[in-house]
This record gives structure tokens, sequence and C-alpha cells, in this order.
């Protein structure tokens, strides 16, 4: 960067009291500098550009700064403005330029337009504060001054990631979660020691880009519904400042930088949920504040007829594949990791991102592709949600160069259906434990696959054993909206129940769903709160529920403290056996890394009727053998099952029996090669030798 004597070697021009020059045309957005701030934005089609200046919080600019003609290179305009100080002002544009509707041209020079790389959003500090001008929003430029000393990022191999899924507000916002900061990313902060000691690798957030939980907001039945989940980004660069526990004027994004360096220092990576498919910006009939003033037609895939293709649902697709928007997101995503440190990006509806211009599917899409090979994003992971609302769904197919991996929707889908006994799906869900080769055997493996069962987007672990319908009533859709087919069931009553025998099978049920998830091949993912029981009554769509309905119940880690801790047990146990998670050298006694049987060993009968599989990992942990045998009873009677024989001087060690209240055995708890397993019951047990 020059210093400040050296930019007024050049002779200054002076506007509305303020002296300018032309600009660094290579940064985009508003940058602090020796004296003043530079300014710079691009617009393919506009014909002038002004830049607005504001005190703080007021609706009226208090000087308009026109670009010069002579301060445009290509179609960039930049400009340094002297005299600024910093906390004093915030900023927007104006744009003029052709207004031609069918062909996707809207230039409207009275329209007050966000700058797309704002780092910094104003008048959105308090959750549920409804703004004074739609359509409108500021920006404030931000001191990237946060000090990382000497924090390093964990950079955890694929195959040992486990992920854990959250809500930043709904996280810690219920006054049961007994934090300070309640709602916050101070909160999650407060909770750092409870990820810790649960066992989690990766926190990944659902959005905490910009977004305005008042867009849409209604009133039903005397609650006020809002845009809760965040799914409706109004800024790419800038961090959901409601999510602040404090004011952070001009240095936006500290109490979230402080959050990573403690998770960091305590192991954890942080992922965002970042959606490039749409934006806030709607259809035709949607808001108008940003990237429609700029350049509609680029940002926004069109039809011919000038209107928006809808591939997200919500109104707009972004057209990722332009260069444009390709250069855009490239620069937002670096720009997270190297000021931020995030570690990874789980990309929602990721099949959007794959498209043309003209919305057909690309085999080889060049966003996707310079995201793969990009320096800066080289050591961070990328995830796709790989499918949309467009109806392309391609789980198993999404262009990867080996360094994508994907949402598994036909592991949930198929572990869903197998272990609440269905017919016909033992051999699927032997395909999914080890790590789906039918979708991923051409690419990197088993590590291709994030394996869930529950995420933010359906019911919980509970509600998937406590409700056979889904219960959308308050989200004011008459129960239209959510996903129907949910594969759950709700062990012989609908909702909460008194009945002893009920409960007993419902815990039983997602003690199995959470083992099997945790001895699957892949990279699993939970939702918070699955780990303590929580419930959302049903409601498997809860996008505008801010409320009860959604934030997490603290008050059950106390009463089912026992699932709490074996969660805690399932996830230590997968990263104390390694052949679990990844491939191993072989055992000393001949074992297949990975074998399917019967309830006799080495058979293989999973026809139809087949509601018993036993899975046997086999191979080192260090210079250890290591063998663990996963039984899985979703008949709804017992079984006799007979496990591998090991050599003699070994026998099996029961570690799991979901059937029992306490499931976790005794670490001696020696057994026959012949056992019993109960109905709807998971057996784990290691390979060990024998005690003299």
């Amino acid at each position: 960067m020059l210093p400040q004597s050296k930019f007024h070697l050049i002779p200054l021009d002076e506007v509305g009291g303020y002296q300018i020059r032309p600009g660094l045309y290579e940064i985009n957005g508003a940058t602090a500098i020796p004296g003043g701030v530079n300014f710079t934005i691009h617009s393919n089609q506009a014909t002038a550009c002004e830049l607005l200046l504001f005190h703080n919080q007021e609706t009226e600019p208090y000087t308009v700064i026109p670009f010069p003609e002579n301060y445009r290179i290509g179609n960039v305009y930049s400009m340094i403005v002297f005299g600024l100080q910093i906390g004093e002002f915030e900023y927007a544009y104006r744009l003029d330029g052709p207004y031609e509707p069918e062909n996707g041209i809207i230039f409207d020079k009275t329209k007050v337009l966000l700058d797309p790389y704002a780092k910094a959003v104003t008048g959105q500090r308090i959750w549920g504060e409804k703004r004074d001008i739609k359509d409108q929003y500021h920006a404030r430029v931000v001191r990237d001054d946060f000090d990382w000393g000497k924090s390093k990022q964990p950079l955890t191999p694929m195959e040992d990631v486990i992920i854990y899924e959250m809500h930043v507000r709904g996280f810690t916002q219920d006054a049961s979660s007994g934090v300070k900061y309640r709602g916050t990313f101070a909160g999650i902060l407060e909770k750092v020691p409870y990820l810790k000691e649960l066992g989690v690798t990766a926190v990944e957030l659902m959005p905490i880009f910009e977004f305005d939980e008042m867009l849409d907001a209604r009133e039903y039945n005397g609650n006020q519904l809002l845009n809760y989940w965040g799914y409706s980004t109004v800024s790419f660069f800038a961090p959901n400042t409601s999510y602040a526990s404090g004011v952070e004027h001009n240095q936006e994004g500290n109490e979230l930088k402080e959050l990573v360096k403690v998770l960091h220092e305590n192991g954890i990576e942080l992922y965002l949920d970042v959606v490039f498919n749409h934006t806030a910006e709607g259809n035709e009939q949607g808001s108008f504040f940003s990237f429609k003033g700029l350049d509609n037609n680029i940002y926004y895939m069109l039809t011919p007829e000038g209107f928006y293709y809808n591939f997200s649902g919500c109104g707009n697709t972004l057209n990722c594949n332009h260069p444009i928007v390709q250069q855009m997101i490239l620069e937002c995503l670096r720009y997270w990791v190297v000021s931020y440190r995030i570690d990874g990006f789980r990309f929602d509806l990721a099949s959007i991102l794959g498209r043309n211009e003209d919305g057909s599917p690309m085999s080889k899409p060049p966003l996707l592709q310079s995201l793969a090979f990009d320096p800066i994003l080289g050591n961070v992971k990328l995830i796709a949600e790989a499918w949309d609302a467009g109806g392309l769904y391609q789980v198993g197919n999404f262009p990867s160069w080996n360094r994508w991996v994907e949402w598994n929707g036909k592991y949930r889908d198929d572990m869903r259906s197998f272990l609440k006994g269905d017919n016909g799906k033992a051999h699927t869900a032997i395909t999914r434990i080890f790590g789906s080769a039918d979708l991923y055997e051409e690419r990197h493996g088993c590590n291709a696959s994030v394996n869930f069962i529950t995420c933010h987007d359906g019911f919980t672990l509970y509600d998937l054993y406590a409700y056979n319908q889904k219960h959308n009533e308050a989200n004011g859709w008459n129960n239209t909206d959510g996903a129907n087919d949910n594969c759950s069931w709700n062990c012989g009553f609908e909702g909460d129940t008194e009945d002893e025998n009920v409960n007993k099978l419902r815990m039983r049920m997602i003690k199995n769903a959470t083992a099997v998830l945790l001895c699957s091949r892949g990279i699993p993912m939970f939702l918070a709160g699955d780990e303590f029981g929580n419930t959302q009554y049903g409601n498997n769509n809860p996008y505008c529920q801010d409320n009860s309905i959604s934030w997490l119940d603290w008050n059950l880690l106390e009463k089912n403290k026992e699932l709490f801790e074996f969660y805690k047990f399932m996830i230590d146990f997968r990263k104390k056996h390694t052949p679990i998670r990844k491939h191993t050298p072989a055992c000393s006694f001949g074992f297949p890394e990975m074998s399917a049987h019967d309830v006799m060993p080495w058979k293989k009968n999973f026809g139809g009727d087949s509601h018993y599989i036993g899975i046997l990992f086999a191979g080192r942990s260090g210079y250890k053998d290591d063998c663990v045998y996963l039984a899985i009873n979703t008949y709804w009677e017992s079984l006799k099952i007979n496990l591998p024989q090991l050599p003699q001087a070994m026998c099996w060690y029961k570690a799991v029996d979901t059937f029992e209240e306490n499931s976790i055995m005794a670490d001696n708890f020696k057994v026959d090669d012949c056992v019993e397993i109960h109905e709807r019951t998971v057996l784990i047990f290691r390979a060990g030798y024998r005690y003299v």
C-alpha cells in the first residue's frame, strides 16, 4: 500500500468538501487507507455512478459524490475520498443506465444500492427490529485488525471429521442454555467446553452471512414468524451483526473471529453454510437493493423474456457461472478464509452452482473447478448439498476433481428405512455403512460421503421416532410445507406420551441410529440437540419459528443425560477404532477390511425379509490388531447370532447394547461367539485379548 504522502503527488479533485482522486481499481469494496477510504465498484452496463455518504442511522445522504468520468477504467469505478473518519459515516451507491426489462436490464438511478462487497451492513444489529426503509441497506468500512496471535487451524483429515450442525441463535437463545449472551456467537463461545466434551471435530453454522430476519415477516395465530434460518442472503461478505452480543461498529466480525480462534485452540474446525444459489432480492415483485441495480442480467439467471429462473425455490437464481459472478464468489470465499480463518463451506443447493447461464447442467462447471483448485482454498473442506429446487439431483454425480464432498441424502433415506424395519433394505444399508461405493467408488472413496440421518431440514432425531407425520401447522401454510416422506415411526403413539414402554423404545431407536451413523464409513454429521433428545414437536420445516420450536431446550440434557453420555462414548469409540473410519493395514489374522454377515458369520442372506446385518471392520489401530463388529437387528423379535471366530488368544468384548437403559457396557464384558440380540437393538463388539 502506498504511504499517504504518495497519494498527494497526484493533483486532487474536490467534490462536496472532500478531496478525491482515482482509486485502487483492483480492490473491490470500501477499504480504509492512510488519510481516507478507497471505494471501488463495477458494472458492465451502467452509464454513471454516485457514492452516497450517510451519517450513522440516517436515511438521507449528507453528501453525494459522483464518480468523474475519468475515474472509470473499463467497467470499474474507483475513487479515494480523503478526510473520511472511520466510524462517522455509512455508504451506498446509485447507478444510472439503460432500462430494457425485456433484456433484463433495469437500472434505476433513484435506487439506493448496497455494495456487493460490503464487509458490514448497517441497521441489522438488533434481532427482530424492523428497518425504517424497505429496500435500502447501507454499508460500513471495517477495520481488519483482529489479533490471531499464534492461532493455527486444526486441518483435521477428512476421514477424522465429525460434524455438528447448529443454528447460531437457536443453540443458546433459550434461557435453559445458561449462557450470558444468548443467541449469539459469544453464546456459542461459552459452550466450547461442552462441544469439546462431546468430542465433535467441526461445528457447521447455518447461514451467518448478513440476512434480514424481518424479510417477509408475518403474524400467524398471534405469533411473529420470521426469516429465522437465514437462507436469503443480503450481503455475502458481511457477518450477521444481530448474532453479535454487542455493538461492533467498524469492527464487525470480531466476535465471530474470537469464536473461531477459541474453537481452533480446542481442536474444533468451523464450517459455514453458504447460500450462493439466490439472494434476498427475490423475483419481479421482490426487493431491489443491490444486484438488480448493478447488472441484473449478469447476476441472475433470466428467461428469454427477462423473468427470473427459480431453481432455488426462493424467487431468483444467482448466475454462478457467469465470469463476473464466479469472481465474486471466489473472492468472497477467499475473504472468509483469510480474514476469518474458516475451515470449510457447505454449499446450499449446490447443484445450482453447476448450471449454465441458460439453466442447463454443465459437465465441468467453471465455478466448481476454480474453487476446487484455488490455492487459498487448498485446505478448505468443500461440501455440496448436491441437489436444487429445480429437480437436479446429483448425489454421487456432483463434479468433484477429488475435492468436493457431498451431503449423502441417500444415506439418510436408506438408513431411516432400514432402521425402522422396512423390508428389502438390508443390502442397501450395508452399502451405505460401507461408504456408499455405488456412489463414490471412482472418487476419493468413502470420504466423499457426508453421512447424516438428521439435519436442520427435517425432523430431529427424537421426532423421527415420535411422529409418523409432520406437524407444521404453526408455519401458517395448513401443514402443506415441508417434506411429506420422512421415513419416520412414532413407536406406537403420535407425539409425547407418558407410556414408559414407548419412551424406552424411542430412546433405543435414537441410540440405534446414533451407533450406526458413528460406525459407518464416511463423514458423520448430526444436528445440534440430537445428543440430548431435543424436539421440534413434529415440525419438520421450522424455517420461520424463532421460538421454543427451534431453540434447544437444555433442560433435556439433564433429563437425557445417559443419551448424552452415549453420544460421547460413540464419538470416542469411532476415534479409537481406526478401521471404522478408513483403510488401514490388514489385521494379522486375515479378516477382510470390511465384511457383511447374516446371523451366521460369513453368510450373506440379505433378501427382502432380512432385518439383521452384521458389519465387521478389521485392520489395525496403530500397531495393534483392531476389529469391530456392529450387529443391527431391526426385527421386532430377538435373534440368536454368531460372531466371527477370532484366534484362540482373543475374544469378543461387548461395548454397546442399546436394549439396556445404560447402553455402554463395562470394558471387560466378555461374550461367547453365540449371543442373543434383542428386538430393535444394536450391539457393538470389539476384539481383544483374553484376560489371564
